[in-house]
């Protein structure tokens, strides 16, 4: 694991993150506008994994160092929870991210499997913006009506079951998955520079 120990953040993997959030942040909005329709946002997760786990997968080949991707997952849960969600969403986020990043470690971030497996953790991440229903239910309802038309909650609420969300969770594992997969082909060549296998 000596090598773990040279592979230390440094100032510029901290500017990449950043510049990794804010495309990130740009695909996760852009997607995110189709959960204007209510039963779609049960979908987003899927959709958001398939679409953005090229994204996931070339930061994990560009900055294969330990708690990279943990630090890179948990800003966007974090700066909804400053915009005004409640805090289940920067905490599962939390569990998530740290779950991702010990897959990673498993495979000294060397491992493409690994970081396939990584990604497709990573974008459950998202399901606890809609598990949010469930746990924190008044608070939600409080930050939906205001930034959604009449109707819209209810229509959510009839949505967001328990055994709804276990069906959104899947959905988003293997929408992760499959974007990790396609992001393996797009990228084969950045993998093999940084020496993953």
């Amino acid at each position: 694991m000596n090598h773990l120990q040279e592979r230390k953040l440094k100032v510029k993997d901290l500017i990449l993150i950043g510049v990794f959030v804010v495309v990130y942040f740009a695909v996760m909005f852009a997607i995110g506008m189709m959960g204007m329709i209510p039963i779609l946002f049960l979908v987003y997760p899927t959709v958001l994994g398939i679409v953005a786990g090229t994204i996931v997968m070339l930061f994990e080949a560009k900055v294969p160092k330990p708690w990279a991707l943990f630090i890179f997952g948990i800003i966007a849960p974090l700066s909804m929870f400053f915009m005004g969600h409640t805090y289940v969403l920067p905490l599962g986020s939390f569990v998530v991210m740290l779950i991702a990043e010990m897959i990673r470690r498993s495979g000294e971030y060397r491992s493409l499997k690994k970081d396939i497996l990584a990604c497709a953790v990573f974008n459950i991440w998202i399901c606890f913006s809609l598990m949010q229903m469930l746990l924190m239910h008044e608070k939600y309802k409080e930050l939906t009506l205001s930034m959604m038309p009449d109707g819209y909650f209810e229509s959510l609420e009839r949505l967001i079951t328990w055994p709804n969300m276990l069906l959104v969770i899947l959905g988003a594992f293997l929408g992760g998955y499959i974007g990790a997969i396609i992001g393996k082909k797009l990228l084969k060549k950045h993998f093999e520079k940084a020496g993953i296998a």
